[in-house]
């Protein structure tokens, strides 16, 4: 069982403040954190977040308020993991977040972005290989809430009481860190806004690539059944793939495109867009491969643009213990695909693409994860993960919570996600099945309006 580790405020390092075009003050700011909290003494790590609040030139520049100064926070926690936060003038929410009275902070979790980044390279300066598996065990959800928890208590020390907590805005993964705040640390918390991120409350993954093989295979017919012309074009190009020996084909990033790999563009099946993306990929490979008898660079960086694992080594790392306590993952989607033979590719029937899936296959395909394979399978056998909710603070939350829950989800399953709504005392959803995953993005003004409608309308 998680315990509420004591945490202390963060050290800020640096903070300087730019005006942007649009009207926007940034300011850029880093932070020193214990890099473990259970033992604050060995060492730390450097956390690197954007605050941004509306640029405002008053008639009479005398004109200060202090209490603009103090506006509420609201903290957005990104999907992932293994993913940075963008500049804030690439989100089309930020705007209208500003415009409901906060200040935003866009955080780069540990790991991630300026925060500390983990790669290969930097992942060799901390020793052997049983080393790095330890360090990586700090990267999860508790110790991401926990560095939002130090940053909050410097950000707002010179507010009153009343004032310090913040709001949190969870975007998938940054659900799921949603839900770990909402467990350990809910007295930082003004109020919880969670997009297509109410993770499934479980202590293995195996149950949830199960569900995820189902939703996948279900989103692999909706493609063949819109580009059914398809069918035809994505053998021909595995053919071809496969014809000098799979893998013989390098990728720009110098990774080896296998058959395995390609199959991986599924991954974009759950976005908006996603089937017309992977169409336009296979359209572009197999005239390749019809016009000139080989794929063109275009081609390939196509494919290598979708699949960034060699980005996001932490995705490939750290995504299915992202469902562990108490229990080794064991590379459980690539255990659960033998379930779910029509993933296989055979001469019969269309060939089928993956989705949100990690295979240890990976540090053998992609450059950059080749050079960390056996530190992934250390940390894949690994056991000794702790607690990421606790069921019994969630049943008597009293922390608003409003969460966006799609049917069509493809990447976190819509049951999971209303049993764990029905969990979570007061939390309050609005379900749709015309959204995908990223509608925070795609459809950013509708899915906040009606979580701000839940938040400020009342029960007819």
């Amino acid at each position: 069982m998680a315990t509420s580790i004591k945490v202390t405020a963060a050290k800020i390092v640096e903070q300087r403040t730019h005006q942007i075009s649009g009207k926007l003050k940034v300011t850029e700011h880093f932070f020193d954190v214990p890099k473990d909290y259970s033992k604050p003494s060995s060492g730390t790590i450097r956390i690197f977040a954007r605050s941004v609040r509306k640029h405002e030139s008053p008639a009479d520049p005398s004109d200060h308020d202090d209490k603009k100064s103090q506006l509420p926070w609201m903290v957005f926690l990104n999907g992932g993991p293994g993913g940075a936060c963008r500049h804030p003038n690439a989100y089309p929410f930020t705007w209208t977040i500003l415009d409901k009275g906060y200040q935003m902070l866009y955080l780069d979790q540990r790991g991630t972005g300026l925060s500390t980044p983990i790669t290969p390279s930097t992942l060799g300066l901390r020793g052997e290989n049983d080393v790095q598996a330890r360090y990586l065990k700090l990267f999860r959800a508790d110790s991401i809430v926990r560095d939002c928890e130090a940053i909050r208590q410097s950000l707002t020390a010179d507010y009153p009481p009343e004032k310090q907590k913040w709001s949190i805005m969870g975007q998938s993964f940054g659900g799921f860190c949603s839900i770990t705040y909402l467990s350990f640390y809910p007295q930082g918390l003004r109020e919880a806004f969670i997009y297509g991120g109410l993770q499934p409350l479980v202590k293995q993954p195996d149950p949830v690539y199960r569900a995820l093989y189902k939703r996948v295979a279900k989103r692999n017919q909706n493609y063949y059944s819109k580009y059914p012309e398809d069918i035809d074009r994505v053998k021909t190009i595995v053919k071809y793939i496969q014809r000098f020996g799979d893998g013989t084909i390098k990728l720009p990033s110098e990774g080896h495109l296998t058959a395995r790999r390609f199959q991986q563009i599924g991954i974009m099946f759950g976005m908006h867009g996603g089937i017309d993306s992977v169409h336009e990929i296979v359209l572009r490979a197999a005239y390749d491969i019809e016009a000139f008898g080989h794929l063109t660079r275009g081609a390939l960086s196509a494919i290598d643009s979708i699949l960034s694992f060699d980005e996001a080594p932490i995705y490939a790392i750290l995504h299915e213990q992202i469902y562990c306590e108490g229990k080794a993952p064991n590379w459980s989607a690539e255990r659960m695909r033998n379930e779910f033979p029509e993933f296989e590719i055979t001469s019969d029937g269309p060939i089928y693409f993956t989705g949100e899936m990690v295979f240890s296959w990976m540090f053998e395909d992609y450059s950059e994860l080749r050079k960390i394979q056996d530190v992934a399978n250390r940390v894949a056998a690994d056991a000794d993960w702790p607690a990421l909710f606790d069921e019994e603070q969630l049943s008597k939350n009293e922390v608003p919570v409003y969460a966006a829950v799609y049917q069509e989800d493809m990447y976190v399953d819509y049951d999971y996600s209303r049993e764990t709504a029905e969990k979570i005392k007061g939390c309050k959803t609005f379900t749709t099945n015309v959204m995908y995953h990223n509608a925070i993005r795609s459809k950013a003004d509708e899915v906040i309006r009606q979580l701000f409608d839940l938040r400020d309308d009342v029960i007819d």
